[in-house]
């Protein structure tokens, strides 16, 4: 028989909620013929493993076991793509989606041909839940900012819960960014018109097991999207934040050059050669976190992350001052020359950190599916139990 329907679960260390998610979702789709695919981006906990055990005598589940990509979005697109039902469900899986609301969701998609149907939690008989109130204003914000140029009115474009009918998503999945978590409104923004939305309600509950992925820099890759949507077409989004986090640095060390000059009474020589040294620190700690949050390096990494860092951008410096120079001695003026310098300085130290210092390593994997294989023995050893398999 072929499926009528596709369940995508991304997750990343989420195996104390595999089993709960696959019970619930049986209970909710008791006489639709479903399939579940979990997207799992290499988890050192073991997901991956724990999922492929239940595969063995549940032929509608299986793992898409993703190895140097990461990221919500692009493993929702992965599993959108690799369904073989003609409708396809995107939730959580973490169990704070309404899983009993599917089967309203795959009626509407059908009985009113519907190419997008949204699980929102801001319309009649929705709720945001048990939220902190400042969870609850941020998504009011998001949702604020991310209408902006869009084509669709959605009361809560920040939902990660929704379904969609892949012969529609087929055409506009070339299009999307795949960057962050806001799959949804990466959609919403690359579908163009012409799409036919529909939303039902759902009260958003909180997570059982595990720990939520929510922090600061989700924020950050929220921005990174709208940047990619609205300017992805003339700049490399990642080229933008390393470029911000280049401009911070530049106004940081004006401020400390003008302490360490006019309060601690240091000479100019001085005074740039240790600012020169803690803004480079500070960039290159900033484009770890931020620009290369995806590839962040840790421990004796860090360290060598820095060193190469430090060497790729002292050369670009050498260049700058050279390139300025040589434009200002041609006749442009003085801030053109400055300018035409940064300019080829942050191209370089943009391409060269990108190919040595944030290059993407088979060391940081080999070291996850260690940890993957412990976690998946240990769990063996412990007699973990499955759920009950589903008629």
């Amino acid at each position: 028989m072929a499926y009528d329907l596709a369940i995508v679960l991304p997750t990343f260390n989420e195996s104390a909620n595999v089993g709960p998610m696959v019970d619930r979702l049986a209970a909710a789709l008791a006489g639709i013929h479903y399939e579940v695919i979990f997207v799992d981006d290499d988890s050192p906990d073991g997901t991956a493993d724990l999922v492929r055990r239940l595969a063995c005598d549940r032929d509608y589940l299986r793992v898409i076991h993703r190895i140097g990509r990461r990221g919500l979005a692009s493993a929702c697109i992965e599993g959108i793509l690799a369904a073989s039902a003609p409708f396809v469900a995107v939730m959580d899986a973490d169990m704070q989606h309404d899983e009993s609301i599917l089967p309203q969701m795959l009626h509407r998609m059908r009985q009113e041909n519907l190419d997008l149907v949204v699980g929102s939690r801001n319309i009649a008989g929705g709720s945001m839940g048990e939220f902190a109130s400042w969870r609850v204003k941020l998504s009011q914000w998001g949702k604020r900012l991310s209408l902006v140029g869009a084509e669709h009115e959605l009361s809560d474009p920040m939902s990660g819960f929704f379904m969609v009918r892949v012969s529609a998503f087929e055409r506009f999945a070339h299009r999307l960014s795949g960057i962050g978590f806001k799959i949804l409104l990466d959609i919403v923004l690359s579908a163009g018109p012409g799409l036919r939305i529909g939303e039902v309600p759902y009260r958003f509950r909180l997570r059982e097991h595990g720990e939520s992925k929510l922090d600061a820099l989700v924020g950050l890759e929220y921005f990174e999207l709208l940047v990619d949507k609205h300017l992805g077409n003339l700049l490399n989004v990642r080229f933008v934040l390393f470029g911000m986090v280049g401009a911070l640095g530049v106004c940081v060390h004006l401020l400390i050059l003008s302490a360490l000059l006019h309060v601690a009474g240091f000479h100019f020589a001085a005074g740039q050669a240790v600012t020169t040294f803690i803004v480079m620190m500070l960039n290159f700690i900033l484009n770890n976190s931020i620009t290369y949050r995806d590839r962040r390096l840790r421990g004796w990494r860090f360290l060598g992350g820095l060193v190469t860092f430090c060497l790729a951008c002292g050369l670009g410096m050498v260049a700058n001052v050279a390139i300025a120079n040589e434009a200002f001695h041609r006749g442009l003026a003085w801030w053109l020359a400055a300018l035409i310098g940064l300019l080829f300085t942050s191209v370089w130290n943009f391409a060269v950190t990108s190919m040595t210092t944030w290059r993407q390593e088979r060391r940081s994997s080999e070291q996850r599916a260690r940890r993957r294989i412990a976690a998946a023995a240990e769990t063996a050893a412990s007699g973990g139990s499955a759920p009950a398999k589903t008629a």
